[in-house]
């Protein structure tokens, strides 16, 4: 009379056995990493918006080498951890134009500079973490830059450092066209620090 009843117990016990495994091997990561992307998808949609509103707020003339004006900046990304000198993240604002032979000639060099035919970097400020992440197009040395990250002649006109590498295959400019870019760069701890991994979410705006 017993064997039966110990056969039903039996049963159940595995039934449990094999629902803890599944919710513990399957739901449960399913759903943490359901929630997580979620997070860094919001996180994502909010870099993308501070980076265009600083890149447009820059191509407008706000000086964002201004402390009241990084501020403001900080204050368009609550939640992402950036403060105007360090934090979870780096907004990276550049000017750049196109050098022809006639910048030359108005920058003292009246033969060439060396760098003539290409395009540089007149202005670099960066709001946040400056180790964290720098332009893909390159930064000005310091030497070159004042206080407020114009770059001078000298280094625009005639350093090769200065060059915007690469930036004429995104947008090709000509003598007197200037490009206002914001490049921004924020960690992402909620996915990637679920994974094991360290990276980031990042995003451009040109004006």
């Amino acid at each position: 009379m017993n064997m039966p009843l110990q056969g039903v117990r039996a049963e159940r016990g595995s039934a449990l056995v094999e629902f803890v495994l599944c919710v513990s091997l399957f739901w449960v990561p399913l759903f943490l990493g359901t929630v997580v992307i979620g997070f860094n998808l919001i996180r994502a949609v909010e870099v993308t918006q501070v980076c265009r509103d600083s890149g447009h707020m820059y191509s407008y003339g706000i000086d964002f080498s201004q402390p009241a004006y990084q501020n403001l900046l900080v204050n368009l990304a609550p939640g992402l951890n950036i403060t105007t000198n360090g934090g979870n993240g780096v907004v990276v604002l550049s000017t750049i134009t196109y050098i022809g032979q006639n910048d030359c000639i108005a920058g003292g060099y009246p033969s060439n500079c060396a760098n003539v035919n290409t395009t540089v970097i007149t202005r670099q400020i960066v709001v946040g973490n400056t180790g964290l992440h720098a332009s893909v197009f390159g930064t000005p040395p310091g030497q070159f830059m004042d206080s407020s990250g114009n770059v001078s002649p000298a280094g625009y006109l005639n350093n090769t450092t200065c060059q915007a590498k690469g930036f004429s295959s995104v947008i090709p400019l000509v003598s007197g066209q200037f490009a206002y870019m914001s490049e921004m760069w924020v960690t992402s701890p909620n996915l990637w620090s679920y994974l094991g991994t360290s990276t980031g979410i990042s995003a451009r705006s040109i004006f």
